[in-house]
């Protein structure tokens, strides 16, 4: 995804394109590897369709604050289908909020919506602080949308979402 050409040369389909393409095997890697957890709740439910204009919509939506930030900028680029994965994973919390979430390979795992609280206070600050050569606006809007698409396709998620989390810890 290089704003810039997409403002300069209409080149739009980098939007799309831009999510296909990965820095390197385990950037590849580590995105099929949490869609492979988390996809199959998420398909089930919305089902074929739904899902797959979840993902190719997260990864666009999620672009877009990058591309109004970088679009004068010709030398900044992002690659990778982490603003669709985070769409799926959010969609996944939503649907089931306790279920637990591992990070790392850490033995402990943690309820799906206190991961996801973490996770977007961590993709905010990493967002503003930048300099890592991460897109975390892209994981933070992929996993707004995320939110976001289920509860329109499947308006039921929300008060779902609500009762599970208020039954949590009784």
């Amino acid at each position: 995804m290089n704003p810039y050409r997409v403002n300069r040369n209409n080149e739009y389909y980098r939007f799309i394109t831009s999510g296909f393409i990965h820095a390197d095997y385990s950037h590849l890697f580590f995105n099929m590897f949490s869609l492979f957890f988390f996809a199959q709740l998420v398909e089930n439910i919305m089902g074929i369709l739904n899902f797959l204009i979840l993902y190719i919509v997260g990864i666009i939506i999620s672009d877009l604050p990058t591309y109004f930030k970088y679009k004068n900028s010709p030398h900044y680029n992002s690659l990778g289908a982490s603003g669709g994965v985070s769409s799926v994973i959010f969609a996944s919390i939503l649907l089931n909020p306790l279920n637990k979430i591992y990070i790392f390979f850490i033995p402990v795992g943690i309820p799906g919506f206190i991961y996801g609280l973490l996770f977007l206070g961590f993709c905010y600050y990493m967002s503003k602080r930048g300099g890592d050569n991460i897109n975390h606006s892209a994981h933070f809007y992929g996993s707004v949308f995320g939110i976001v698409y289920t509860i329109i396709v499947l308006p039921w998620a929300l008060g779902n979402f609500i009762e599970q989390v208020k039954s949590w810890g009784q």
